[in-house]
């Protein structure tokens, strides 16, 4: 949608992490001892609100985003910096590589894989979890405003209902309302929250 992402960082700098995540990472703690070590992958990362709650939280991250901006600012942040938790990469959705993990976040990014590629990074990221890891973030619904960009990917219901079948849902929420993007711009959204548990 732009490329210039400057203004997108600006306006989300010191946001809360998007409650996905916090949905995602309380079901872990339900499950599992907290010392024990966690690992995630956050894909589209931007300019880090998730990244930093997660390693607030003691996972350790590696950080995706295409934007050489986006690293640069994360790692710039007081609580990223000297953090030996977190690795980062500059890669765009297709050529992205990440280990196994048991967890792949990805809030508001994925839609902004092209169409073309949009299937083989799914398929990489269920490939990627392990049995009872979790994906969370979001997709865009094809009546978003935004859906006859032929850059982004969107879904219909039964199209995300088919992503999801590797998938036990814990949160799927199908959003339509008028709102504001992040800049304050008027924006008709159609989205789906999602956490799933890999089974």
């Amino acid at each position: 949608m732009t490329d210039d992402w400057g203004p997108y960082y600006d306006a989300a700098r010191g946001g809360p992490p998007r409650t996905t995540l916090l949905l995602a990472l309380d079901r872990f703690d339900s499950e599992h001892e907290p010392a024990e070590e966690r690992f995630a992958v956050d894909l589209g990362c931007g300019e880090g609100r998730d990244t930093v709650e997660l390693l607030r939280r003691g996972w350790r991250v590696l950080a995706i985003d295409a934007e050489a901006e986006a690293i640069a600012r994360l790692r710039a942040r007081p609580e990223v910096a000297g953090n030996d938790g977190i690795e980062t990469a500059v890669s765009s959705f297709d050529e992205a590589a990440w280990p196994r993990t048991v967890l792949v976040n990805s809030s508001y990014a994925l839609p902004f894989c092209p169409p073309a590629g949009f299937e083989a990074v799914w398929a990489r990221i269920v490939e990627s979890l392990a049995p009872g890891g979790r994906f969370c973030g979001q997709l865009f619904g094809d009546r978003d405003e935004w859906a006859t960009d032929p850059t982004l990917t969107t879904h219909r219901r039964e199209d995300v209902e088919r992503l999801l079948e590797p998938f036990e849902r814990e949160r799927f929420d199908e959003v339509e309302e008028d709102g504001e993007t992040a800049l304050g711009k008027p924006k008709h959204w159609h989205l789906f929250h999602i956490v799933a548990r890999k089974t």
